[in-house]
């Protein structure tokens, strides 16, 4: 089962410190701009992952293909992809050993959600960490 209660959601976001942000934009009107700098803000390492952009920088981090290519252990990969294109960044996530997914708000992938929680991830669907951080009184990461 995704986690949806408000402890769980809470514990995962004080929990994790480096995010990998897949589908991560270099466009200010995208919301996967706004989120990486309010995550950024927040603390939080966030690595942002995006095939077009590949090898610009987005708020400062290197633009990396595909999670494999990171090196850095991650805690939570933050997924802005369309609910069908969703799956294939869960089994990137499993195969890189991240401890959770979060599908952002509208994408919903039980079948991917369920591999992932086989694979003994963490799974988090249709919501977005800048709205729950808030919400939820998350302290800042130091």
């Amino acid at each position: 089962m995704p986690l949806t209660s408000d402890e769980d959601i809470k514990a995962l976001l004080e929990e994790t410190r480096t995010i990998a942000l897949v589908g991560a934009s270099d466009r200010p009107n995208r919301p996967s701009y706004g989120v990486m700098a309010m995550l950024q803000d927040h603390g939080y390492r966030v690595i942002p992952v995006n095939p077009q952009i590949t090898g610009e920088h987005v708020h400062g981090e290197f633009v990396f293909r595909e999670l494999n290519q990171l090196g850095d252990p991650i805690d939570m990969v933050d997924i802005f992809r369309n609910s069908a294109a969703a799956g294939e960044a869960v089994d990137q996530a499993i195969a890189v050993g991240a401890k959770a997914v979060w599908m952002q708000l509208g994408v919903i992938n039980e079948e991917a959600a369920a591999r992932a929680e086989a694979a003994g991830l963490k799974v988090v669907m249709d919501r977005c960490p800048a709205i729950e951080i808030p919400r939820l009184g998350v302290a800042k990461r130091n």
